[in-house]
């Protein structure tokens, strides 16, 4: 089903807004591309599924699952690496690399992450081998659903749709073994003794990837997906896309037919109109119409055509990555050209660089400890007996480590200030925090005397007694001012 196919005529003898669904049966087919899939599809498997269970040592106390998003905890581990909520910002440079990714294989090489990365491709095409192998290839499916539903056949189809569950199933499960212990998981997923929500989303996800790469497969291509749409506005004409080298193969003739023609001296492509690239296309394209938002760029086409032609002893490559530039250049007696670095994709590699060496560069120099101060607001201070002022603060100090840690406070800006920490266990000198925990701790300032100013800047510095390491949050300390 191509998205750019003429819509039917309606029941009323209008034109209809939109294409009667029409299923598609793509063929099997072998080929350099094809194993091209196979090979990226058993990697990004494996590492979907393999990864909860991998483990990572990060001392006494901390979790050991090297990919893991901690909820209760509020933490993100990721091997050797440690996000904590307030670092989110690194999540939203991951975005930025991802979508600069995106852009980067666009202009190379068009929809190369549709074709071979996007996880739709990846499980539909785990589900249509599933499919071939319990039901045939794409002519015995198509004689069977125009046909009766026998017992032989209800039994392949039960065994197919309970394939397709179990893989559905365990897609869902692999998915919240990153949010929990993966091996202490399975074990209570097992015995039944897992929390409801994580049946819950096992349940939502083994539903969506059994209807996704099940039932819609091109569909959620052709009308679901907006990169189709935001892929064409972003590519020119030097990107390498699966393109029909039309100058090659039209004028289209029948295999026996161009045989005579060449014969007799006549025009006669290399195309012989047998439509396997049609077949073998999981969203029914016919490339040779040109550029369609249906192509997923796979190349599957190109192996097709290339057995075609080679049973037919004549050059492969009919169907090739290539530009229509390349196509015209051809045509004018031109020899092609590569255009892969050009200004789009020096720049795009160029960002991802910066903004990856930006990131590396902020995980490799970012502080252990860390302290957010708040002022009291009502009172904003309290005027003494003796005379002196009191302000209060609210002190959160983080300790990112797996170690308990000692802190000693301090105020500077002011003269001879008394510093009170007011929480059990605590003095400004001896503030211990848990590993890997953040502490809140309520701090009372006081002065003898009431400053000149209003509002006078200071500095609240928190030490590692340990390691001496100082971090400074900035201030005011307030008063009645010169007129008191």
């Amino acid at each position: 089903m191509s998205i750019s196919a003429k819509a039917e005529d309606a029941d009323d003898g209008g034109e209809a807004l939109y294409e009667k669904h029409r299923k598609i049966y793509p063929q099997s087919v072998h080929g350099t591309y094809r194993r091209i899939k196979w090979a990226v599809l058993i990697i990004t498997l494996a590492i979907y599924y393999l990864t909860p269970f991998i483990r990572w040592d990060r001392g006494p106390g901390a979790p050991d699952q090297a990919v893991l998003v901690d909820l209760p905890g509020r933490r993100f581990y990721f091997f050797f690496i440690e996000i904590w909520p307030q670092e989110i910002y690194y999540l939203t440079g991951l975005l930025i690399l991802a979508a600069l990714a995106l852009f980067l294989m666009n202009a190379v090489a068009g929809r190369i992450w549709c074709g071979y990365l996007c996880p739709q491709t990846v499980w539909t095409d785990v589900f249509m081998a599933i499919e071939r192998w319990t039901e045939g290839d794409r002519r015995e499916r198509m004689h069977n659903d125009a046909g009766k539903l026998t017992p032989q056949l209800f039994a392949r189809k039960t065994t197919k749709h309970t394939l397709w569950l179990l893989t559905a199933w365990w897609t869902g499960g692999a998915w919240v073994l990153y949010f929990s212990d993966a091996p202490t998981l399975v074990y209570d997923l097992a015995t039944l003794q897992a929390p409801f929500i994580a049946y819950l989303w096992i349940g939502i996800l083994t539903f969506t990837t059994y209807a996704l790469a099940g039932h819609m497969r091109e569909q959620v291509c052709l009308y679901m997906c907006p990169w189709p749409r935001i892929q064409a506005a972003l590519t020119d004409e030097d990107a390498f896309n699966v393109t029909y080298r039309y100058d090659r193969g039209e004028p289209r003739v029948s295999a026996k037919k161009s045989v005579a023609a060449r014969k007799r001296g006549e025009a006669a492509g290399d195309c012989v109109d047998c439509h396997q690239c049609v077949a073998v296309c999981p969203t029914g394209v016919d490339i040779r119409n040109g550029s369609d938002l249906g192509c997923i760029q796979c190349g599957l086409c190109i192996d097709a055509c290339d057995n075609i032609m080679e049973r037919l002893d004549r050059p492969t490559r009919l169907i090739a990555y290539d530009t229509d530039i390349n196509i015209q250049r051809r045509i004018e007696g031109k020899a092609s050209v590569n255009r892969m670095f050009r200004p789009r994709t020096l720049l795009y590699s160029a960002l991802i660089v910066v903004v990856g060496a930006i990131m590396a560069w902020s995980l490799s120099a970012r502080a252990l400890s860390g302290v957010n101060v708040l002022h009291d607001r009502n009172p904003e201070y309290v005027m003494l007996v003796d005379g002196g002022v009191r302000n209060a603060y609210t002190v959160r100090i983080l300790n990112k480590r797996t170690a308990p840690r000692d802190y000693a406070i301090t105020v500077e800006g002011l003269r001879d200030p008394t510093v009170e920490v007011t929480a059990s266990n605590a003095t400004n000198q001896a503030i211990t925090v848990g590993a890997d925990q953040s502490r809140e701790l309520r701090v009372v300032v006081s002065v003898a005397a009431p400053p000149a100013e209003t509002s006078i800047p200071v500095t609240f510095v928190v030490t590692d007694v340990e390691e001496g390491e100082a971090f400074k949050v900035a201030d005011n300390f307030r008063g009645p001012g010169a007129e008191q």
